[in-house]
């Protein structure tokens, strides 16, 4: 059944709004400093389970938690000092830690997807830190999109992909600051894994701890961002093109300057704030393809490479 989706200006109204909703058991999606996410009361299993129906979402795929402290969460999961020190490190900011599930936790079973573990971060965006404060709870919040596709970065992305889905829907008028889901790493004892590269890099980390940051090697699914096939255009889409046929829109990138560019300067950053936005760009374009240019696979490149070949597995073709 359809819904009338509203979209509000981000203000005091619009995250009263979205907490009211939220506390009646919907899900709004709210912007982050990475994408926009689709936000619901972790703690109640039917809200949680509007996100799965919204996004189409497979059920054995985990979600994230958000919270506003690190004491809330620290009532969720088990932090060694080796997490606690990730925490003090990065958060808030835009990184996720998968760690033990403490069983007093109040976050709803399928949250997790029936694991042992549950996926943690303390986001810095503003708007979102407002609408934490004002629920007071957890909030599980994967990225507003339909499961698959691209993600969003704009209101406009959430509604062409959830319209009619979802009731609200709070706009900042600007691309988060990131422009990249969260980086993502499992913290045991044995050490550190990565299981979705992101805009905290391994470097990053490294320093941190002083010890390095191994790949995940199980191929089971843990954490959002783990599909071979994610992120995917509707369009095919074509890696490290230097050049472009005549029905590919052409990303650039540095002194490949194509249709446009993620990042005429050749900087990492820049371009991964800009990924999302260029591909639905170019996914809307009059092109039957899309092309990109070769991104370097250093630093934050790791991750904006992942979300490219993630996308190219799962695009149309």
């Amino acid at each position: 059944m359809a819904v009338d989706t509203v979209i509000m200006p981000n203000s005091a109204e619009a995250i009263a709004e979205a907490a009211r909703r939220i506390l009646a058991g919907e899900c709004v999606a709210v912007p982050t400093e990475t994408v926009y996410g689709l936000a619901a009361d972790a703690t109640n299993g039917e809200a949680v389970a509007r996100i799965y129906e919204a996004k189409g979402r497979p059920s054995f795929n985990p979600l994230i938690v958000h919270v506003g402290t690190i004491d809330m969460a620290r009532d969720i999961a088990d932090f060694s000092p080796t997490a606690l020190g990730l925490a003090e490190a990065f958060w808030p900011g835009p990184l996720t830690m998968v760690l033990p599930h403490r069983e007093d936790s109040p976050i709803a079973d399928i949250v997790t997807a029936g694991l042992p573990t549950i996926a943690l971060r303390l986001p810095s965006e503003p708007t979102m830190r407002r609408l934490l404060s004002k629920v007071g709870k957890p909030l599980a919040a994967p990225s507003a999109n339909a499961s698959g596709q691209l993600s969003p970065t704009l209101a406009a992305h959430v509604e062409k992909s959830l319209g009619g889905r979802i009731g609200l829907i709070v706009d900042t008028k600007h691309p988060p600051h990131h422009g990249l889901e969260s980086t993502i790493v499992a913290v045991r004892e044995e050490g550190i894994e990565l299981l979705r590269a992101g805009p905290i890099t391994v470097e990053q980390i490294g320093a941190v701890t002083g010890t390095g940051v191994s790949e995940a090697l199980t191929g089971k699914i843990e954490a959002p961002g783990q599909l071979l096939s994610h992120y995917a255009p509707s369009k095919p889409l074509r890696l490290n093109a230097i050049d472009a046929d005549e029905d590919e829109y052409h990303l650039g990138f540095g002194e490949i300057g194509g249709d446009s560019s993620l990042s005429l300067k050749g900087n990492l950053e820049e371009a991964a704030s800009l990924l999302f936005d260029a591909l639905h760009f170019a996914d809307a374009s009059d092109r039957h393809r899309i092309a990109v240019a070769p991104i370097p696979e250093t630093g934050i490149g790791v991750a904006i490479n992942d979300r490219l070949r993630r996308a190219a597995a799962g695009s149309a073709g």
